[in-house]
């Protein structure tokens, strides 16, 4: 099984200006592997990236390790 929580959390601490905050559970769920992702909050902007092109950086990542390990994996952010 591909360590969804360890790929996405060393990508995330590369982006973000305090990787000390960053934090990423990972869960199982019915349809899949969920992995969230929290950072500070001045940090949230880096992490989805102009409309959103990084987050889906991160999640296309994610998804095509899911597909060679035949999973299936949702990558998301928790904004508090």
């Amino acid at each position: 099984m591909v360590n969804y929580k360890e790929l996405v959390e060393f990508i995330a601490k590369y982006l973000v200006t305090q990787p000390e905050v960053v934090s990423v559970e990972c869960g199982e769920e019915e349809n899949g592997i969920k992995v969230m992702i929290r950072v500070a909050h001045e940090d949230v902007g880096r992490i989805i990236g102009k409309r959103g092109a990084t987050i889906n950086a991160i999640r296309l990542l994610a998804k095509a390790a899911a597909v060679k390990a035949g999973e299936r994996v949702d990558v998301d952010i928790v904004e508090e």
